[in-house]
C-alpha cells in the first residue's frame, strides 16, 4: 500500500490532518503521522518506508532522501520551498511541489496588518498617519502579490508593482500600475511589500542603493524571506536616514543589532507568521495531499519544482 507520511516539527491543526487523512485514505493510501519531533534521526527513521512527505518548514535535504529508498513525491505545503534540496530530490529520481496560493491571503492580511503597525508608530500611543493615500509598492506580482493588492485596495491606496517575469497587462487589469524597473517601484512608492524569493539573484539584493530610492518616511515590509535583505547595507541605511522603518515577518539574523538601534523604527514577529492563519493551515495541508494523489495516481505534475 502506499503509504503518505506528514512530517512536521510544527504539526498541522486536527482539522486539517483530518482533511488531509480524508483525501489519502479515500485514495486507497496509508497514512501516517510524525509529528512534535524533537530529532533528524526521528525523521530519517520515519521516511525509510514512505512513498511519499508532507512536510511544513521541515529540511528534506541529501540525508533524507538517502534513508527514504521508496518515496516517489515530497509536498511542501506553503509557497516557499527553499527547505527542500531540489537538486537531491533531482538525483534521487523524486518529485518535489509547493502548493502555491493556498496561504497567499493570510500572508497579504499580514503584510497589511503589519503595515497599519508601522503608520500608526507601532501603537505607541503617538499620532500617526493612514494608509490612504499612500503609495504601496508590490515587489513581485505573484500570488502573494495579488492578494496585498486587492487587500490594499479597500485602504484606498494608490498600487504600484514590479515584476519581471509577469506581463504588464496582467498587472494592470488588477487596476495596479505597472512599473518599468525595481529602481522606479523603490523611488516612487511610500511603502514597498516584498514577495520575492529567495534565489541566487534575489539573495541580498534589497541593499543600501535600492532602499536609499525610498521617499522620506519610506517603509519596506518583508513578508518574503530574510536573506533578500542586505542587513549590513541596510543597517547603514538606517542609522543615516532616521525616517526610514523596516517591518518584517522573518527575523532578520541581526535582530539584536536592528532592536537595538532602531527602536521604534524596526519591528520583527518572533517566528514567521504570514501563513500561521487556521484557513492557510487547512488550505495547503489538503492541497499538498490532493497534489500526492494526483502525481501518483494520474502522473499530474503541474506544480513540480525541479526537473
Amino acid at each position: 500500500m502506499t503509504k503518505v507520511l506528514v512530517a512536521t516539527e510544527k504539526p498541522f491543526a486536527k482539522v486539517a490532518v483530518d482533511g488531509i487523512r480524508k483525501e489519502v485514505e479515500a485514495a486507497g493510501f496509508e497514512l501516517a503521522l510524525l509529528e512534535k519531533y524533537t530529532d533528524k534521526k526521528q525523521l530519517l527513521d520515519a521516511v525509510k518506508d514512505a512513498d511519499a512527505i508532507i512536510i511544513r518548514s521541515d529540511i528534506v535535504d541529501a540525508e533524507v532522501f538517502d534513508a527514504a529508498k521508496n518515496l516517489k513525491i515530497v509536498v511542501r505545503a506553503g509557497a516557499g520551498y527553499d527547505n527542500i534540496d531540489l537538486n537531491a530530490a533531482t538525483a534521487h529520481k523524486v518529485c518535489a511541489m509547493n502548493t502555491p496560493g493556498q496561504n497567499a491571503n493570510a500572508v497579504a492580511e499580514l503584510a497589511l496588518g503589519l503595515m497599519v503597525y508601522a503608520v500608526r508608530n507601532f501603537f505607541n500611543g503617538t499620532s500617526g498617519t493612514e494608509l490612504m493615500g499612500k503609495k504601496l509598492g508590490i515587489h513581485a506580482y505573484g500570488n502573494v502579490g495579488r492578494n496585498v493588492a486587492r487587500v490594499a485596495k479597500g485602504f484606498g491606496m494608490d498600487i504600484y508593482a514590479f515584476d519581471a517575469f509577469c506581463p504588464k497587462e496582467v498587472i494592470e487589469k488588477d487596476g495596479v500600475k505597472a512599473v518599468a524597473s525595481v529602481e522606479e517601484l523603490y523611488s516612487t512608492c511610500d511603502i514597498v511589500s516584498l514577495h520575492i524569493p529567495a534565489t541566487a539573484e534575489t539573495k541580498n539584493s534589497i541593499n543600501y542603493a535600492l532602499v536609499n530610492r525610498m521617499p522620506k518616511g519610506g517603509i519596506l515590509v518583508n513578508t518574503a524571506r530574510k536573506e533578500v535583505i542586505n542587513e549590513a547595507e541596510l543597517i547603514k541605511l538606517m542609522e543615516e536616514r532616521q525616517d526610514l522603518k523596516y517591518i518584517a515577518d522573518i527575523m532578520p539574523a541581526a535582530n539584536d543589532e536592528f532592536a537595538q538601534k532602531f527602536a521604534g523604527r524596526y519591528f520583527a514577529t518572533p517566528k514567521k507568521m504570514g501563513a500561521q492563519t487556521a484557513e492557510a493551515n487547512i488550505n495547503a495541508g489538503i492541497a499538498a495531499a490532493k497534489q500526492i494523489v494526483g502525481f501518483i495516481k494520474d502522473g499530474n505534475e503541474k506544480f513540480r519544482l525541479n526537473k
